[in-house]
């Protein structure tokens, strides 16, 4: 089962659509992190959890 590392962001209700999926396209593209979860909030602000892989290292044996 891999194993995974979480951040959790929040994007406050006054920033638009677009630059909250340029912030997490960013994320994506330049940290490797993925969306989890995303909740929009009654007021307009959203809470995004996002992840990626921990990539462990396996000790070479020869």
């Amino acid at each position: 089962m891999p194993e995974y590392e979480f951040r959790d962001v929040y994007v406050p209700r006054g920033v638009s659509r677009s630059a909250a999926v340029r912030l997490l396209t960013d994320e994506a593209e330049y940290g490797y992190w993925e969306l989890d979860r995303l909740r929009l909030f009654p007021d307009g602000s959203r809470r995004v959890r996002l992840r990626r892989r921990i990539i462990r290292q396996v000790r070479a044996t020869w």
